[in-house]
C-alpha cells in the first residue's frame, strides 16, 4: 500500500508536462528581454572563443616547429651514430 513506481512516473510525467507549457506560455514573451540582455554576453564569449582559437594556433605552431627541430636533431645523430660504427668495423677489419 506504500508509493508505487507508476504513482512517481505519472507525478513526474504531470510536472513535465506542467511546467513545459507554462514555458511554452511565458517563454516567448521574455524572449526578448532575455536576448537584448544576452547579446553582450554572447559576443564577450566569442570574442574569448576567437581569442582562445588563436592562442591555440600560435602554440600549436611552436610546438610543431619544436618537434620538427628535435626530429632533425635526432635523425642527425642516429645518422652520426650510425656512420661511427660503420666506421670502426671497416677499419677494425
Amino acid at each position: 500500500m506504500g508509493i508505487e513506481p507508476e504513482d512517481i512516473i505519472k507525478k513526474e510525467v504531470v510536472t513535465g508536462l506542467s511546467v513545459g507549457l507554462g514555458l511554452a506560455y511565458v517563454l516567448p514573451k521574455l524572449l526578448p528581454v532575455f536576448g537584448q540582455a544576452a547579446k553582450p554576453i554572447i559576443k564577450g564569449m566569442m570574442k574569448g572563443s576567437i581569442i582562445a582559437y588563436e592562442k591555440g594556433r600560435e602554440t600549436l605552431a611552436e610546438l610543431t616547429e619544436t618537434l620538427e627541430d628535435l626530429w632533425a636533431e635526432t635523425k642527425a645523430e642516429l645518422e652520426e651514430e650510425i656512420a661511427s660504427q660503420s666506421g670502426g668495423k671497416k677499419d677494425a677489419e
